[in-house]
C-alpha cells in the first residue's frame, strides 16, 4: 500500500468518486447474478452521486473514502439504523435494531480487491460508530455476493436470520441478508 489517506466525503468530487466505486463494484460483483441489460441501464457511474450529496447535506449518513493520491480506492456510507422503509428498490427497515449503527454500503475498486483497502475503511467505520455510542453495527449484503459475505464474516459480522427480497426485474429477485456485529461493552 502506498500513501493512502482517509477523507470524509464533503465535496462534489467525493460524491462522484463514491458513485463510481459503487458502479464499478456492482458491475464486477454481480455480472453473473444480474442481467447485463439491467446493469448497463441502471448501474451508471453517476447513479448515486445525488444520493451521496443529499446524505452530506442532511448530515445523517456519512461518506468515507480511501484515496491513494487522487485515485479513489474504497468508500463506505454509514450512520444510524434505517428503521423505516427507504423508498428505494430495497426496502431496508430494521426497527428491531433502532439505536444501532448501520454500514449502508462499502465498495472497493475491483482492481484493488483483496489488497486490504476494504479492511481499512471497515475498521474506521466500526471505530467511528463505536465511539458515537452505538451498541453495534449491522449491514445488508446480497446472498449472491459470496466475496462480500466472507469479507464481513472475517470482520466479525454474522447473519442474524433476517432477510428481504430485492426485485430488480420481474425475472431477477435477489435476497439481502442482514449481518450484525455487537460492539464489546465497556465496564
Amino acid at each position: 500500500m502506498g500513501a493512502t489517506r482517509l477523507v470524509d466525503a464533503c465535496q462534489e468530487k467525493h460524491f462522484r468518486d463514491m458513485s463510481l466505486l459503487h458502479a464499478l463494484g456492482w458491475r464486477a460483483a454481480y455480472r453473473d447474478s444480474i442481467p447485463a441489460g439491467y446493469i448497463a441501464r441502471e448501474i451508471t457511474d453517476h447513479r448515486w452521486t445525488a444520493v451521496f450529496r443529499k446524505n452530506y447535506e442532511e448530515g445523517v449518513y456519512r461518506g468515507l473514502l480511501l484515496y491513494d493520491g487522487d485515485r479513489p480506492l474504497c468508500c463506505a456510507t454509514y450512520g444510524p439504523a434505517r428503521v423505516t422503509p427507504s423508498g428505494t428498490i430495497c426496502q431496508f427497515s430494521s426497527p428491531d435494531l433502532a439505536g444501532w449503527g448501520e454500514l449502508v454500503s462499502l465498495y472497493a475498486h475491483p482492481d484493488h480487491w483483496r489488497e486490504g483497502y476494504g479492511s481499512i475503511i471497515m475498521e474506521e467505520v466500526l471505530l467511528r460508530l463505536s465511539e458515537a455510542g452505538y451498541p453495534g453495527c449491522f449491514l445488508y449484503v446480497l446472498r449472491e455476493n459470496d466475496r462480500a459475505r466472507q469479507f464481513y464474516e472475517k470482520h466479525g459480522f454474522a447473519w442474524d436470520g433476517h432477510s428481504l427480497e430485492v426485485t430488480l426485474t420481474p425475472d431477477t429477485i435477489l435476497t439481502d441478508l442482514r449481518y450484525c456485529k455487537a460492539f464489546p461493552t465497556v465496564l
